[in-house]
């Protein structure tokens, strides 16, 4: 009898982001369907919160539980260096106890927002470093990446890239980054976001007055190289979204106020706070399933994360894109969209209207478009899937799983 093919999930999971659990989920949905049999277990950010969800068995990714709070007393520095330590070994026994481990999407190979280099991509390199040593198959799915200015990060990048036994991205500009930074990506495979593999709930056209719109906001301080100016930049996002809530609201439009991640609850009080207005509400979602029903729901969406946009494209919601990356722009491109782009940096409460108003006006025909490009995401996703069976289970029967995987 064949022992059942032990597979391990890894990275910044259960931690209150909806994106990077939403590509967990995808990547479980294709497990469950095509590799039935496989044992999976994660070693993760938030393994609690992991195994509620998912029911898979978790582990806590850093030995020191500090890890991702600033360490100022010598106590817990010295803990973070202690961990830093730890961790080689920690890695490396549970890489050890698996034949596959998957890092599923995220940005995991960018530094688009503000990243220490011991942080997340020390650990990466642990992972895939172990991976070689150890014989265990490591692969990046469906994985983001984006030029890296910072030198530690983005050497630890790169090798971790070099490291894994497999590579593909999320848009052809991430293959095109990591082939900047060094790595041969000859066979790395470019495909849709892994969120586009999950369940869509049902949508309709909007009919009679205008109807919601929804805005998804983000705890926005710019990215890795805007840590000097990161508290201005904060301060004209916030500024300009609460201008444009305003503006809604003046129109008598109802705004439903979206998050991506925990963290994004400070910028939705801000502007509760700033426009005291029965037509603004704010949502709870836990996962990007809640986040689409809010978004299917409504006229249009104005959003700043990548998943929420991810979300409005999926739902066939006319989106206009806060864009803080280029993958943001890369994303609207491909799904038709690129005109109704507008940067985080600057926003632009007047511009913004602007931009709004013309995609409502053009709304039936971008919402024909999303359900065309959503079709082509579905189909590219299943043959990546296929691809991803042939790649890590090479002695797994081959057959199709046309449709189960999302």
């Amino acid at each position: 009898m064949t022992a059942p093919v032990r597979v391990g999930v890894f990275g910044l999971l259960g931690s209150g982001n909806l994106g990077n659990d939403g590509s967990l989920e995808a990547v479980l949905g294709y497990l469950r369907a095509a590799h039935p049999e496989a044992v999976v277990d994660a070693l993760c950010g938030g393994p609690e919160a992991v195994t509620t969800r998912f029911g898979i068995p978790a582990t806590r990714l850093h030995w020191y539980r500090g890890e991702y709070r600033t360490a100022s007393r010598a106590g817990a520095i010295a803990g973070k260096g202690l961990g830093k330590l730890v961790d080689v070994f920690r890695t490396a026994a549970w890489v050890r106890r698996h034949d596959v481990v998957i890092v599923p999407g995220m940005g995991v190979l960018e530094a688009t927002l503000p990243l220490r280099p011991w942080g997340f991509p020390y650990a990466l390199f642990l992972l895939c470093a172990s991976g070689r040593l150890l014989g265990t198959r490591v692969a990046l799915v469906g994985v983001g990446a984006a030029p890296i200015r910072d030198r530690p990060t983005r050497a630890l990048v790169r090798w971790s890239a070099r490291l894994a036994a497999h590579r593909s991205y999320r848009d052809a500009q991430s293959r095109d980054a990591m082939r900047a930074m060094g790595v041969d990506t000859a066979r790395d495979e470019v495909h849709p976001d892994l969120a586009f593999a999950l369940p869509t709930p049902p949508t309709s056209a909007p009919t009679g007055p205008p109807g919601p719109v929804c805005v998804g906001v983000m705890d926005f301080h710019g990215g890795n190289d805007d840590r000097a100016s990161a508290d201005e930049i904060h301060r004209r996002y916030l500024d300009g979204t609460i201008r444009f809530v305003r503006a809604l609201v003046d129109q008598d439009r109802a705004v439903r106020l979206l998050t991506g991640d925990a963290c994004d609850a400070t910028v939705v009080a801000a502007i509760l706070d700033a426009v005291d207005s029965p037509l603004v509400t704010a949502a709870e979602p836990t996962s990007l399933a809640d986040l689409m029903k809010e978004m299917a729901a409504a006229d249009s969406v104005v959003a700043i994360r990548y998943h929420n946009l991810i979300c409005a494209l999926k739902t066939g919601t006319p989106v206009l894109a806060l864009c803080y990356a280029a993958k943001s722009d890369a994303l609207m491109a491909e799904m038709g969209l690129g005109a109704y782009c507008h940067p985080a940096r600057e926003v632009d409460a007047d511009r913004l209207l602007e931009q709004f108003r013309a995609l409502e006006k053009r709304s039936a025909e971008l919402r024909q478009t999303l359900t065309e490009r959503n079709l082509a995401a579905a189909r590219q996703l299943e043959h990546h899937f296929r691809s991803l069976t042939a790649a890590l289970f090479p002695a797994a029967d081959h057959t199709p799983t046309s449709g189960k995987a999302s």
